[in-house]
């Protein structure tokens, strides 16, 4: 049996910094104190905890003289202000790629457009998009953007980690809606490359894993993503999750894992398929 892995799987490059900050700043200060999840991953949550990085749901549950930790999916403007109104330390998390988001929405809005946000209703991120300018609409599928009012002048920017087939659907439903849109292609480079190597093994394997807590918006558009390709694909989020009859009469596994999906817990997977079947060849695929 071969093993294919995809190269790019597991952190990308914003959450990973994300992490390293939270743990460097419990390191510093003693404690550090989170607003919510830094990322949607109950096992790096549970880590984080142990050497002092601590969620807590709103500002006033942050000690005096404690630092505040503002995630990688970003952070609403009215949270930005009362956390500098209280005088309370700000280590700041956020991606860049997302604060990027942050610039174009309000460069749209800026030209006077009517912004829509491509994403999930009540995600972090697109809250943190969203707080960035007035009144804006976020439309999550295709009936939304059908339910949409004529406008005559339209900016767009997606979540980062939206599918490329999500948003190309929903914008030839609004571009039938706007007299003058512009559409600025905010779904992250990561994203982008993530997507396509899981499109690609998808096809090539008779089973495939998708590592990633379900609590991550684009560990579940993997899957997604997956199952319309093969439908023996899995979305687990550890290691014990995993059933040996998955794998009877496959010859080809590959293995792939969502954003914030840490190294640790991918090895795990990787070494429990090489003991539960005869690998005879594992690769990184790119």
């Amino acid at each position: 049996m071969k093993l294919l892995i995809a190269r790019d799987s597991g952190y990308c490059f914003g959450v990973r910094d994300a992490v390293d900050l939270a743990y460097k700043t419990a390191e510093e200060s003693g404690d550090v104190y989170m607003l919510g999840n830094i990322v949607h991953n109950e096992n790096v949550v549970k880590d984080l905890e142990t050497v002092g990085a601590k969620v807590v749901r709103s500002l006033d549950k942050v000690p005096d003289g404690k630092p505040i930790l503002f995630r990688a999916h970003g952070t609403a403007t009215g949270i930005w202000n009362e956390a500098k109104d209280k005088g309370i330390n700000i280590i700041d998390a956020t991606c860049p790629l997302v604060k990027e988001i942050h610039s174009e929405v309000k460069a749209l809005a800026l030209e006077d457009r009517r912004i829509i946000i491509i994403g999930d209703h009540g995600h972090d991120e697109v809250i943190g998009i969203a707080s960035q300018v007035k009144n804006p609409i976020v439309v999550s599928s295709l009936e939304e953007a059908q339910n949409l009012q004529k406008m005559k002048k339209v900016g767009i920017v997606s979540q980062s980690t939206q599918t490329i087939e999500n948003v190309q659907t929903i914008i030839n439903i609004i571009m039938t809606k706007a007299f003058d849109l512009r559409f600025v292609n905010t779904i992250c480079f990561p994203t982008k490359r993530n997507q396509q190597q899981l499109k690609d093994l998808s096809e090539k394997c008779d089973v495939m894993l998708i590592i990633g807590s379900f609590t991550s918006a684009n560990s579940k558009r993997l899957h997604q993503l997956a199952l319309e390709r093969n439908k023996k694909s899995y979305q687990v989020t550890c290691v014990n999750e995993i059933e040996s009859e998955w794998f009877n009469n496959a010859e080809i596994v590959g293995i792939t894992a969502g954003a914030s999906t840490p190294d640790s817990i991918i090895q795990d997977v990787v070494r429990l398929c090489e003991n539960l079947t005869n690998i005879q060849n594992e690769e990184s695929y790119v």
